[in-house]
């Protein structure tokens, strides 16, 4: 059975910075695509990184947050920096058990197959 189990989530001040951490277990995920996902009270789950054989972001957090994966221990990170209030959600992680074309699919949230509990992230100014 496939479980992300992520960690990291707090309480930070406005410009502060957090390391999201998901650790899969049931499979190996290091070749297939996962990704970082938030949700803020009232709105959609929205995209927020993806890492496959690049990485993406969105708009909102490039520059600011950066994904990546250490596959010895099947985890991936979400180091966020510059945080700001817009960025309070709860961030969940997510996995693909297999390749996906074109890479922007991975931007949307049916592409994945495996999701997290999820973690509170809450940024005050």
């Amino acid at each position: 059975q496939v479980q992300l189990v992520e960690s990291g989530g707090g309480l930070v001040q406005a410009g502060g910075s957090l390391r999201l951490s998901c650790v899969a277990s049931g499979r190996t995920f290091s070749t297939y695509p996962m990704g970082w996902f938030r949700q803020a009270p009232g709105k959609e789950r929205e995209f927020v990184a993806a890492i496959s054989w690049n990485t993406d972001y969105a708009d909102s957090v490039k520059g600011r947050f950066i994904i990546s994966r250490d596959n010895a221990k099947n985890t991936v990170y979400l180091q966020m920096n510059s945080l700001k209030p817009e960025d309070t959600a709860v961030y969940y992680c997510a996995a693909k058990g297999g390749f996906v074309y074109p890479p922007q699919q991975l931007r949307m949230a049916q592409s994945y197959d495996y999701w997290g509990q999820g973690t509170q992230v809450t940024v005050s100014s």
